[in-house]
């Protein structure tokens, strides 16, 4: 029978329709992306002078900016999606407070930074394909970079592979939102983190989770020294994955293990489940401004199947490949 499960981190709700995977796989088929073009990609290493000029470098040898040498290189977006100015500064909520007369379209600059990190020199489209040690470094990078903009309400590090995840360019790379605010569903996770510590007179709700589901096994996928990677008991698309750390921090730009070689693992096993990396989104979901009841992880979200009517007018997603399901099939793929 199809099941209705709420996310205990988030409150939404998912609809598993267990019956739609009844056979290996799913039916869930990756292709290969296609080969990067070495001549139209700004991001390549010797074509410094098409991106704009880099706020950032590791270079192990030395070297001037904007220059080869660099083994992570951040730059400002060149179409940037918040302003830097800072005299602007996003407005509040005009039906927030219910007192007097609202303005009904409020509005305001979008203010913050967006930053675009390239995880490697190497012409490759998915983290996959670069070393777990060069994932390592990468991620490093995000992690200074998030403490660089420490004054921001909420950092939002993702990455995007694939056209279909939104990838405007092939070339395997991060971005950073600095935003002034705590979006909803940021806010919702806070919420629940700190209703669950006042609950249980000072527990992690993350950490809970996860010993839980180490407990139960049914929906582990792997496990090293410095995480676990699960299929969520209320995952939303089919062959999501958590990559959680084994020791609860609230903000992944503190000090401690990175998870990084467990991302690579991880992403690596939907490589072997479905043929190619998938097109996918990931993302680390870092504690917002203030907030210290909470634990960081890692979000992907493969891109096998279409957002329709139901999630789109409801928000609630309806999901054909059961995690118990993903998962066993993720950690046979070894």
């Amino acid at each position: 029978m199809p099941e209705l499960r709420i996310d205990p981190l988030s409150g939404l709700r998912t609809i598993v329709a267990g019956e739609r995977a009844s056979r290996p796989g799913g039916g869930f088929h990756a292709d290969p992306q296609p080969p990067l073009d070495p001549e139209s990609d700004p991001f390549l290493e010797g074509h410094e002078d098409r991106t704009p000029p880099e706020v950032f470098a590791l270079r192990p040898n030395g070297g001037a900016p904007n220059t080869p040498g660099w083994v992570v290189r951040v730059v400002p977006n060149l179409y940037p999606a918040l302003s830097e100015d800072a005299s602007a500064r996003a407005t509040a909520d005009p039906l927030e407070l219910g007192r007097g007369e609202p303005e009904l379209f409020a509005t305001s600059t979008a203010h913050g930074a967006h930053e675009v990190i390239v995880n490697a020199p190497d012409p490759v489209t998915s983290l996959r394909a670069l070393a777990p040690e060069q994932v390592e470094t990468a991620m490093g990078v995000w992690r200074e970079r998030i403490r660089v903009h420490s004054d921001a309400s909420v950092v939002h590090v993702l990455v995007n592979e694939g056209r279909e995840a939104g990838a405007s360019l092939p070339h395997t790379h991060a971005q950073l939102y600095a935003l002034p605010f705590v979006p909803a569903q940021v806010a919702r996770e806070r919420e629940r983190f700190t209703a669950y510590w006042e609950r249980t007179q000072g527990r992690n709700l993350l950490e809970d989770v996860l010993q839980e589901e180490v407990r139960r096994r049914e929906r582990v996928v792997a496990i090293d020294d410095e995480g676990v990677a699960i299929c969520p008991f209320g995952s939303r698309v089919p062959f999501e994955l958590q990559i959680i750390p084994r020791l609860p921090r609230a903000r992944f730009e503190d000090d401690g293990p990175l998870c990084a070689r467990l991302l690579h693992d991880a992403i690596g096993r939907l490589e072997r489940v479905l043929g190619a990396v998938p097109p996918l989104n990931l993302w680390v979901r870092t504690a917002p401004s203030g907030a210290e009841t909470f634990c960081w992880r890692i979000d992907v979200l493969p891109r096998l199947t279409y957002l329709a009517g139901l999630e789109l007018g409801t928000g609630v997603n309806l999901n054909v490949m059961p995690p118990e399901r993903a998962a066993e099939l993720l950690r046979d793929a070894t």
